[in-house]
């Protein structure tokens, strides 16, 4: 019995044992194949598992199968952001040409601007909530939840990637009416990829060793990012901020080469469907490269980051107080239970009607899309000076919407950052697949913008004498205050190189990693959650981080306080019908081993596999035997004490894995803790929240 000498999860190695493996593989197959005469075209099904298993053989030689799985996740995650930006590109085409067809008739066009997008929403909503429940919302805090170990089958199923692919396109389309993106329900879109790409590289694989969970999802976090933006590095730095309390460093570089997969992709894609030139930025911009800001100006750049870390606690307090409110209501959990079409409907009818170009609409830019919001933000040029020298606009079009008015542009500016806080507040509450980073993204250029505009406008009005200062840039405003208001909202530092990666614009790196570190340091003060903990929080998830920032004292609680009662264990003189026993009640890889029933003395344990064997084993026997005297019982690496905390526990299985830990009092086991395990009790305590 070889497999009972080797340790548990020894891998094989060697050219030689890979080669043997398939050729017993093949032989295997077809043995099986020919005894069974009564399945079709058995002849044919062998050879071409043949050239399988051969195919498989030469790949493997150049490298491990899991790499061609990264590859693969990240074209395909790109091919996907692709077929997403086109559908949505073309339904908001068909958007605006049906709007301006009705040029003349102002009520024509309000029943095209409102019922158009209200439509899409209360599609979303009915589609998402009676096809799959499991794909409204961000998806970020059910995957921040999965890559620690944690087991949530359904929202990885092949019908929740449908759903929220279709989903999310009828939200998209709705424009920057409903205000909501994209980011989110993507990561959400390549974790789903990414684990039917994890479970057939472990079919395919020559030896079949134990894999983690949570490695692909991880990638695919990473790659999630890449895609939508073509910007793998940004993509990594995410996944490691927001996705993994314990980054191992073993998945930096698959996920940096899958997420250069992904990124390449996309922005080949963008290249052939005559988006772009080249291989760029995916925001085109133009700033001064000679003298990109003045060395006085990091001042200002740092106000920048602390007023827009004072606007994240503004907007992440409002956010949870309808994350609350929603579920207080009656009116409202009613609605949100029985009547999300109606619900979605309702609220997109009323932002639309917010927002229509005739009325509140032109202080808002509101005939823009998400992507020409961020561009015409962007703009390097000085929008005051333009409104005043008509002569000196060689192109208009990212200063027509804002002053199409005739209002001065502070006052679009003001009514936009005033009138979008409360619309995504509200926005954020309607149960479709939404994304609410790019949202938080645009505002804090927006907000940016303002600032940039100010200065810009008091160094002309004579308030500085030096006239160098009349060149400022307050689209180096605008990208400062995107980065810190959504590197704020998310407490991570990543939407900074996020920033400078889809705009190319590496000059302002200081000044915008100056005001988002500032902008994180006010946010973070007195511990308050971020946006996606804020999400965990409300939707009671068994996230661990999360919790303790709703309760800090929940992760001390003893782990003897939350241990289950039943416990299935073998003694060391265990005969094949206790062993059988123990097999068929429990479903733990590892099963306890302990010196009798009596003194319940840990000795080690037996994996599951081996428990099968021996019983095999018994089975060719004539003299029954124990199971110490066929088995090898395996020492454990990891003990835990009633007393330690759940904190603990937590941080142990994040960084063994699916390792069972054991719980022992002086020797003697009183339970185990596994990712199940931990699962019910992270539940039971978020309860008592």
């Amino acid at each position: 019995m070889k497999s009972l000498d080797e340790a548990p999860g020894s891998e094989t190695s060697g050219g030689n044992n890979w080669e043997g493996e398939n050729q017993s593989d093949t032989s295997h197959i077809k043995s099986l194949l020919l005894a069974d005469p009564w399945k079709p075209c058995r002849r044919s099904r062998v050879f071409v598992k043949d050239w399988l298993l051969k195919l498989r053989c030469c790949l493997g030689t150049v490298c491990r199968i899991e790499w061609y799985g990264y590859a693969a996740l990240g074209i395909l995650t790109a091919i996907l952001s692709f077929l997403m930006d086109l559908s949505v590109t073309k339904l908001l085409r068909a958007h605006q040409w049906l709007y301006m067809k009705l040029e003349g008739n102002s009520l024509l066009q309000f029943f095209c601007w409102t019922l158009y997008p209200t439509c899409l929403c209360a599609v979303a909503s009915l589609f998402s909530s009676n096809i799959c429940p499991f794909s409204t919302g961000s998806g970020i805090p059910e995957v921040r939840t999965m890559v620690t170990g944690i087991e949530m089958p359904h929202y990885l199923s092949l019908t929740n990637m449908f759903t929220k692919f279709l989903g999310l396109i009828c939200t998209l389309a709705a424009g920057s009416t409903v205000f909501l993106g994209k980011v989110g329900p993507f990561v959400h879109l390549s974790t789903m990829v990414g684990g039917y790409l994890s479970n057939l590289c472990t079919l395919i694989q020559a030896n079949k060793e134990e894999k983690a969970a949570g490695e692909m999802l991880v990638v695919a976090a990473a790659v999630g990012v890449a895609s939508c933006f073509g910007a793998p590095i940004s993509g990594v730095l995410f996944s490691v901020e927001v996705m993994s309390s314990h980054f191992a460093l073993k998945n930096y570089c698959p996920c940096f080469f899958s997420a250069a997969c992904g990124a390449l992709t996309f922005r080949l894609f963008s290249v052939w469907s005559g988006d772009g030139e080249t291989l760029q930025g995916l925001f085109k911009t133009n700033f001064p490269a000679a003298l990109p800001f003045f060395p006085l100006e990091i001042l200002l750049f740092a106000l920048l980051g602390l007023l827009c870390g004072a606007v994240s606690r503004c907007y992440l307090f409002c956010h949870r107080w309808i994350l609350q409110f929603t579920k207080t209501n009656p009116v409202l959990i009613k609605m949100l239970t029985t009547e999300k079409g109606l619900y979605s409907g309702m609220v997109a009818f009323l932002l639309a009607s917010l927002t229509f170009p005739h009325s509140a609409g032109q202080y808002m830019a509101s005939k823009y899309t998400m992507k020409q919001l961020l561009t015409s933000l962007l703009d390097s040029r000085q929008w005051l000076s333009q409104s005043h020298n008509a002569s000196v606009q060689l192109e208009p079009e990212p200063l027509l919407e804002w002053s199409s008015s005739g209002s001065p542009i502070y006052l679009s500016l003001a009514v936009f950052l005033l009138m979008k806080l409360w619309m995504l507040v509200l926005a954020c509450t309607l149960p479709l697949p939404a994304g609410y980073f790019m949202p938080v993204f645009i505002y804090g250029a927006a907000f940016g913008r303002l600032l940039g505009e100010g200065v810009a406008y008091m160094s002309s009005t004579g308030v500085n004498s030096d006239q160098q200062w009349a060149s400022i840039n307050p689209g180096g405003y605008a990208l400062a205050g995107a980065a810190a208001l959504s590197g704020a909202v998310t407490h991570t530092l990543s939407p900074a190189l996020l920033a400078l990666e889809l705009t190319g614009q590496f000059s302002h790196a200081v000044p915008v990693l100056l005001a988002t570190l500032l902008a994180n340091a006010l946010a973070r003060s007195g511990h308050l959650p971020s946006f996606y903990d804020a999400l965990s929080i409300s939707k009671r998830l068994p996230h661990l981080p999360s919790l303790m920032k709703a309760c800090p004292r929940l992760p001390s609680t003893p782990v003897g306080e939350v241990l289950g009662a039943k416990l299935v264990q073998l003694q060391k003189a265990a005969g094949p019908v206790e062993v059988q026993q123990a097999v068929n009640t429990s479903t733990e890889i590892q099963i306890p081993v302990v010196d009798s029933h009596e003194s319940q003395i840990l000795l080690g344990f037996i994996l599951r596999s081996e428990l099968l064997m021996f019983l095999r084993h018994c089975k060719t026997e004539t003299v029954e035997k124990h199971l110490h005297e066929v088995c090898c019982i395996h020492p454990t690496s990891v003990l835990l004490s009633p007393h330690s905390t759940v904190h603990e526990a937590y941080s142990i299985l994040s960084l063994v894995g699916a390792q069972t830990l054991f719980v022992t009092d002086r020797g003697r086991l009183v339970g185990l803790i596994t990712w199940p395990e931990m699962k019910r009790i992270l539940e039971d305590l978020a309860k008592e929240i």
